[in-house]
């Protein structure tokens, strides 16, 4: 058995793509998988060491401005589609999957030309537009969020959710744990802040602004993700010297933070929110204005709707972020409602699903 996985451009994309072929092979060791993503991008790095074979393709996003990516998206695309096509038909997979992400769509189109079954992954309560595309001759779509029949054929989809890192899945430390590892108090509250690994602007400048507000209430800690790209600004600032501040670029055991964490603040990406509903932790979203149709906000919106989240908009995090996070934390029965509520969106078979998925669209060809 063969299988093609296409897509990337961001760890969202990616980390769910590895999960899915992870899975595939502990089903059959004997399954031989391809992937297939764009040159330059974070799959050319993490495939090859999850130990999978990658193809890239010269593929990059269409801008909504007048730029000279763009005079060249034309050629990058035909030339995509055309490698993709020998790159299909030299493979002869059984079924192709697509993760989402710039090289997902020629590879996807051609293995439908060749009659090729394909999956789709969107991770998104927004669909993004190559999945949208490719919906049509998909054969099943699987998704992490409900009333996707907006954006997808009904009858086609499946609802899996998103696969995540084992370590996640299979939480097997405790607050203990924890606090020792990260060197913090056991006695105060923590806030953990997931900034991402290169950082997230806005709410770095939430936690400087909030000062005052952090000093006055020395009972609660803050573990501080600040991402390698600003741990050299806000490093020096009033907050992070704060006794009960503590920041850091990156979190090397996630694990061990959302163990110890009574509050999360973070981004609404597809992977940050399928943690946190796996964890089961009251969750602050801080979603981010820099992406495709806002569908940070949109992914926010799907857990504050059924009251198992809290949202901040980018623009308020200075006044709300961490007012809100304490908010939570003085509030023991919201605290625990939204622990609850959010628990109940986890899927930890999502890779599992995902790949059952594939290997009966490979028995039913």
């Amino acid at each position: 058995m063969k299988v093609i996985i296409s897509g990337g451009g961001t760890g969202g994309h990616v980390f769910p793509a590895i999960a899915i072929a992870d899975e595939l092979k502990k089903t059959n060791p004997e399954i031989e998988i391809l992937f297939v993503g764009a040159k330059g991008k974070i799959e050319m790095e993490k495939v090859p060491k999850a130990g999978y074979p990658i193809k890239g393709l010269w593929i990059s996003g269409f801008q909504r401005k007048l730029t000279f990516r763009n005079l060249m998206f034309p050629i990058k695309l035909l030339h995509s589609i055309w490698k993709a096509f020998w790159i299909v038909r030299n493979f002869k997979p059984d079924v192709a999957v697509g993760v989402g992400g710039f090289a997902s769509g020629p590879t996807l189109e051609m293995a439908n030309r060749l009659g090729i079954p394909s999956l789709l992954q969107e991770q998104n309560s927004y669909a993004g537009i190559t999945n949208k595309l490719l919906s049509k001759k998909a054969n099943t779509i699987c998704v992490a969020y409900d009333k996707m029949e907006r954006y997808f054929p009904g009858d086609k989809l499946k609802i899996t959710g998103n696969p995540v890192r084992k370590d996640i899945i299979k939480l097997t430390v405790n607050r203990d744990e924890g606090i020792k590892h990260f060197d913090l108090d056991p006695n105060k509250k923590t806030i953990v802040i997931v900034g991402g690994s290169l950082g997230a602007r806005s709410i770095n400048q939430g936690m400087r602004a909030s000062f005052e507000l952090l000093k006055s209430n020395p009972e609660v800690q803050v573990l501080w993700q600040s991402g390698k790209l600003y741990i050299e600004e806000y490093s020096t600032c009033e907050t992070a010297k704060l006794p009960n501040i503590k920041i850091s670029a990156f979190i090397d055991r996630m694990d061990l933070a959302y163990a110890m964490a009574d509050v999360v603040i973070g981004r609404a990406g597809a992977s940050t929110i399928s943690e946190l509903c796996i964890v089961g932790k009251a969750t602050v979203l801080v979603p981010s204005p820099n992406v495709a149709e806002d569908h940070q906000t949109k992914n926010a919106l799907a857990l504050v709707e059924k009251d198992a989240a809290v949202m901040v908009k980018d623009d308020d995090v200075k006044e709300k972020m961490i007012a809100t996070a304490l908010e939570i934390l003085n509030d023991s029965a919201k605290q625990q409602k939204l622990e609850q509520n959010i628990l109940k969106l986890a899927k930890p078979k999502a890779a599992q699903d995902i790949a059952a998925e594939v290997l009966k669209l490979i028995k039913n060809k």
